[in-house]
């Protein structure tokens, strides 16, 4: 059985729709996926009814944008209830601080020079999805001054870039707590390494449940280290590939076996 539980739809900053996310997986023989939008559920519905047409079972899950201690992190929740009130209490506050964000984003662009539009950036996403710098970036691509997103970021919307505006964020361990109250499974996404050690145990105390471990690139020797901690500390395992669409290739091309994340996935009922 093959997963990749880390994919991302156009509902956030991902490229395809979530059924066509859901489509793409059955044609690249994925059993099981789960689309982990940026602060927002209001994929799941759509990926839920596509799936209804492949042997492809979709995991209900999210990627929360938190801050701890300053440094931005992100928490997955696997297996929540996307009708959970709470839960979409912050999906539409969140909503609303990224329009914020990138309306003031666009703002400090046309100073320097960049003359780009909100509404330009906004139709580059559903009316009901989520706003964030990837469409920017696609933005200020297609307006010419770049070839590339990379050169986007690299240039223009970086963290170091003076455009850049960080989000207001949900603490770490109030995004956790949030998860669990939704019936869901949080989990550390793409934990830093110099971070690792010093967030980890407040984190844990919050009910934090483990970490991603397995994903593209990363190193055999980080792989292993991420594999003994969640070991020593009992916590589960993860792991996705973070597509965002086919300008990263194509999806499938790194999947993760069931046996590896047979934890996980048995707290979710699989």
């Amino acid at each position: 059985m093959d997963l990749d539980l880390h994919i991302h739809s156009n509902v956030s900053d991902g490229e395809l729709a979530p059924g066509a996310v859901v489509g793409a997986a059955a044609k690249a023989n994925l059993d099981a996926i789960a689309i982990t939008d940026h602060d927002t559920v209001l994929g799941i519905a759509e990926a839920l009814e596509a799936a209804r047409k492949y042997p492809v079972e979709v995991i209900p899950a999210i990627e929360v944008s938190t801050t701890f201690e300053e440094v931005e992190l992100h928490i997955l929740g696997y297996f929540v209830d996307p009708s959970n009130p709470e839960l979409l209490t912050h999906v539409e506050d969140a909503a609303s601080r990224r329009e914020l964000r990138l309306r003031e984003m666009v703002a400090r662009l046309l100073e320097q020079g960049v003359e780009i539009s909100f509404e330009t950036v906004s139709s580059g996403s559903p009316e009901r999805g989520t706003l964030g710098r990837p469409h920017l970036a696609r933005a200020i691509v297609d307006a010419g001054y770049v070839n590339t997103i990379a050169e986007a970021f690299d240039l223009y919307i970086g963290n170091a870039h003076p455009a850049y505006i960080p989000i207001g964020l949900l603490g770490s361990c109030e995004a956790i707590g949030m998860i669990k109250r939704a019936g869901g499974i949080p989990i550390w996404a793409h934990p830093p390494k110099r971070h690792l050690y010093k967030f980890l145990p407040a984190l844990c105390a919050s009910g934090l449940r483990g970490l991603e471990v397995y994903r593209p690139r990363t190193p055999r020797a980080r792989v292993l280290q991420l594999e003994r901690t969640a070991r020593e500390m009992g916590l589960l395992v993860s792991g996705g590939s973070d597509w965002h669409g086919p300008e990263q290739g194509r999806l499938g091309e790194f999947r993760v076996e069931a046996s590896v994340v047979a934890k996980l996935l048995s707290e979710g009922g699989i």
